[in-house]
């Protein structure tokens, strides 16, 4: 196979990979409900209730800080945002970031081929 029939068909696959990618990405953020949060308590404000998570309350994030340090309260807030990307609306937007990141790197594989000698 030749070096541009190479390239037109990685350029192909490249915009198969985003098409699709997106098209997923957007079906998913469409019929995706959001994540509910686990609520620890609730707090009252002009009578509606909001959920307070645990990992919010200051008493959750001292005894991690005592038990593990700073560094304890940076990962862990690392892994809930990290977790919450794979969750609700946000996964559809993680599966669009996915895809264009893939979709690019096809690309510039496809760019950087050398053309034909002839």
């Amino acid at each position: 196979m030749t070096n541009d029939r190479l390239k037109a068909r990685l350029y192909r696959i490249g915009a198969a990979i985003l098409a699709a990618g997106l098209a997923l990405g957007a079906l998913v953020y469409a019929v995706a409900d959001e994540a509910p949060e686990s609520a620890l308590y609730y707090v009252m404000v002009d009578g509606t209730a909001y959920p307070v998570a645990p990992q919010y309350s200051k008493r959750y994030r001292r005894d991690l800080e005592q038990f593990g340090g700073k560094a304890s309260v940076l990962f862990d807030d690392f892994n809930r945002w990290f977790e919450a990307l794979w969750q609700g609306k946000a996964l559809g937007v993680t599966l669009g970031w996915i895809a264009a990141i893939v979709a690019l790197g096809v690309f510039l594989l496809a760019r950087w081929l050398p053309p034909d000698r002839e």
